[in-house]
């Protein structure tokens, strides 16, 4: 069974009712530091071996690193959720590597586009990610793991036991003294026991919880929903696009002609847009030009009008942006109070494909 939260953000699979309830609390779902219990052992027998390349380092084996804790985090470079914690991973790297702390990044793609390693390499240097990283594009260390979420962090004490994990955003403090503990069992001598002060800014700043109320949205046909234009949608087909006066609240609409494929949406021609009646701080998009070094323009409105001071990292107070690669962009940051509203984006080239809204 294949489920999808706004909380998380990204795709999760199978069963899990402790993970449901605590998404319910926007709380992610920790693993206590234990000896090996069932559930331990098990996951400790992940392996690298089935990277397709490596970033940053050359091919790691976590058998050859006994003797050294390891911070496995898994990742893929447009999930809003992993963004966010993104900012802690680093501090850890750059702060424990001293005293014996490995950190790994496995980027297991969710998106075909995010299967591309140049891509990948992109993302890692403009996010200054510097500790290794296993490009996983056939999810083969994520299934070796038993791996179903993105973003997840896995704790590694020196004899190769997995102690502890977290699946979703969140439980900082912990996961910082966990490292700190099994640094100290693995004889790393004196650890500093503060905590590393965090003030993220973009993307990576934590979510406004209280004001989300719009859930990450997909836009092609394999787990796209809530489409309000009034043409039903058909698979891989060009049609024209309307969209209504007004949304409902957490509903998308298009207007012009489009073809909504698996994964995405591309729009044909020129001077079409996108629209989205939300209520969250932050709104985003993953998108991009459809071919390579033809970037797209484009601009955002914000209850009819330019976004001016709610403006996102990606957009001018004139709501002008370029989409110049396929990542994540920041279209809209707001200030309190936050309120419904209906969000459009105009598109001025041709060639742009979308992929999905996420919420912050």
């Amino acid at each position: 069974m294949t489920m999808r939260t706004f909380l998380l953000g990204c795709l999760f699979t199978g069963a899990l009712g402790a993970f449901i309830v605590a998404l319910a609390r926007n709380s992610p779902v920790t693993h206590p530091v234990a000896t090996p219990n069932e559930w331990g052992a098990a996951a400790s027998l992940g392996s690298l071996g089935g990277a397709t390349q490596w970033l940053n380092a050359p091919p790691l084996n976590l058998e050859e690193l006994r003797g050294r804790v390891i911070l496995v985090d898994f990742w893929t470079h447009t999930c809003i959720n992993w963004r966010r914690t993104l900012p802690y991973v680093r501090s850890w790297a750059e702060k424990y590597q001293d005293r014996g702390l490995v950190v790994i990044g496995v980027h297991s793609p969710e998106f075909d586009f995010e299967k591309d390693v140049d891509g990948v390499r992109v993302a890692a240097e403009s996010m200054q990610i510097h500790y290794p990283v296993a490009v996983d594009s056939d999810h083969a260390i994520w299934r070796s793991f038993g791996n179903q979420f993105w973003p997840a962090l896995y704790l590694i004490d020196a004899q190769g036991r997995v102690r502890y994990h977290v699946f979703g955003e969140g439980n900082y403090e912990r996961s910082e003294r966990v490292i700190q503990e099994l640094l100290a069992e693995a004889g790393a001598g004196e650890v500093r026991r503060d905590l590393v002060q965090i003030d993220a800014v973009g993307a990576e700043a934590a979510p406004d919880w209280a004001n989300l109320k719009s859930p990450e949205t997909y836009l092609g046909y394999e787990w796209g929903q809530n489409l309000a234009s009034a043409t039903r949608a058909l698979p891989d087909a060009r049609q024209l696009y309307s969209t209504p006066a007004r949304l409902p609240l957490n509903h998308w609409a298009l207007s012009g002609e489009w073809t909504v494929a698996r994964q995405q949406i591309l729009m044909n021609g020129a001077n079409g847009s996108l629209s989205y009646r939300f209520h969250a701080r932050d709104l985003h998009l993953v998108m991009g030009p459809s071919k390579s070094g033809q970037p797209v323009r484009f601009r955002v409105l914000v209850d009819g009008a330019p976004a001016g001071a709610v403006h996102g990292a990606d957009v001018d107070e004139e709501g002008n942006g370029t989409a110049s690669e396929v990542r994540l962009y920041q279209l809209i940051r707001q200030t309190a109070p936050i309120a419904d509203r209906q969000f459009e984006v105009e598109f001025l080239d041709p060639g742009i494909q979308v992929f999905a809204f996420t919420f912050g």
